[in-house]
């Protein structure tokens, strides 16, 4: 793929969804197409702590959203603990790091995860520099819109149980902001009012429920939009006018998923979750339960329990937790390289300047090639945790470890 036809694909879905951005903004989780691509150039293939750092700043409390950048400004969620729970919004210079913004948006009795893997602010921001709105989402502990100043314009809230705390990021279409709500108790799929926080629909999930973490994805397929989202057992494609359910895919043994899909050669790719995790690949123009008629193939080895796949043109990249990366043909789910990383991921790749980013907890990125074979470009450290993936914008790499946030770039003449 041409960098001129990642562009293409970069318009198309920004245009699909309604966010307003710059040409250099990542207003979202995995960036403005959903599927972790940047049309950026000029991005540094090496660092460390004292190598192509722009600029490192502390970031308080505890949270794994995703960095999200735009309009010059980088904006985080995260948790303090006062006494109380305090789930806040933070916001940062581009150019120099400094904090501009750190605002309590909600206030709980509750101070640590129910996971220690987890944080109580994990789900990314959503940005809409054009209506100059910040929605963030904490889960059941609710779902607000700011403004760019800071300003709560509306908070609404959707209590249910989950064993693990809170995980999947919103999305914005057109007028709309979209949740996947997955729990023990409830479980359905909502569309509020970007700029009130009225429900605009709400679909319930099929039986049996349970938890689920995924982030959902706007797909366009023939002439009509879907949003394709990952629950417990099942997923499905919406009408995200409507809420209305287009079709459906069954996996008996999977919830607790976490990875987002991914979207491409007229099908969506699904990591199906805890216990054992299959990876399937299943044709987008179905109608009803499309499971024993489009699934086009199925990955039963490797396949992540967190971070989500990663298509670049024709071939399909994954990574399990435990460190292992491989490509697939993503035509036909064929093998073409397998490969020990090291370390362990949660954050999803990223695709950029023509190279494959991969981060690992441990705070290693192992930069490669895209390709049928394994070419492996840089391998990069920086002192921390990361479990949130990486922003690109602005020439740069954004990245949040477990106390920090990085600006990796060229240094300035």
């Amino acid at each position: 793929m041409t960098s001129m036809q990642r562009l293409a694909v970069v318009l198309a879905v920004v245009t699909l969804t309604g966010l307003a951005v710059h040409a250099q903004d990542w207003p979202a989780f995995r960036g403005p197409t959903g599927q972790g691509h940047s049309s950026e150039r000029g991005l540094p293939l090496e660092w460390s702590e004292s190598t192509n750092v722009v600029w490192k700043t502390q970031v308080p409390g505890r949270g794994w959203s995703s960095p999200v950048v735009a309009d010059g400004r980088i904006w985080l969620t995260t948790a303090t603990d006062d006494g109380a729970g305090s789930l806040r919004l933070l916001a940062y210079d581009v150019e120099t790091g400094r904090e501009l913004l750190d605002t309590e948006v909600i206030r709980i009795d509750q101070t640590a995860s129910p996971n220690p893997k987890n944080s109580l602010a994990s789900p990314t921001p959503v940005i809409d520099v054009e209506s100059d709105r910040v929605y963030v989402h904490f889960g059941a502990d609710g779902t607000a819109a700011l403004t760019t100043a800071g300003e709560v314009v509306w908070i609404t809230r959707f209590p249910y149980v989950t064993q693990h705390g809170n995980g999947g990021s919103p999305v914005l279409y057109r007028d709309r902001l979209i949740l996947s709500v997955d729990g023990y108790d409830t479980a359905f799929v909502v569309a509020l009012d970007a700029a009130t926080g009225e429900e605009r629909w709400r679909t319930p999930r099929r039986q049996p429920i349970s938890q689920a973490y995924s982030t959902p994805l706007v797909i366009r397929v023939g002439d009509r939009d879907q949003l394709f989202s990952i629950g417990a057992f099942r997923a499905t494609a919406y009408d995200p006018e409507s809420g209305e359910e287009i079709w459906e895919v069954s996996y008996g043994d999977g919830f607790s998923n976490v990875p987002a899909p991914v979207f491409g050669h007229g099908m969506v790719y699904v990591a199906t979750g805890f216990q054992v995790p299959s990876l399937l690949a299943v044709l987008a123009d179905g109608h009803g339960d499309v499971t024993a008629t489009h699934t086009a193939w199925t990955l039963r080895r490797g396949v992540p329990l967190t971070s989500s796949p990663l298509l670049v043109g024709d071939e399909l990249y994954i990574v399990s937790d435990l460190g292992v990366a491989t490509c697939l043909d993503a035509r036909t789910g064929e093998t073409h390289w397998r490969e020990r990383l090291g370390g362990n991921f949660s954050a999803s790749p990223v695709f950029a300047d023509g190279r494959i980013y991969f981060q690992s907890e441990e705070g290693v990125t192992t930069v490669v090639a895209p390709g049928t074979e394994y070419r492996e470009l840089a391998i990069n450290r920086l002192d921390g945790v990361i479990l949130a993936s990486m922003a690109v914008a602005n020439g740069s790499l954004f990245i949040r470890t477990h106390d920090h946030l990085y600006r990796i770039g060229h240094p300035r003449p």
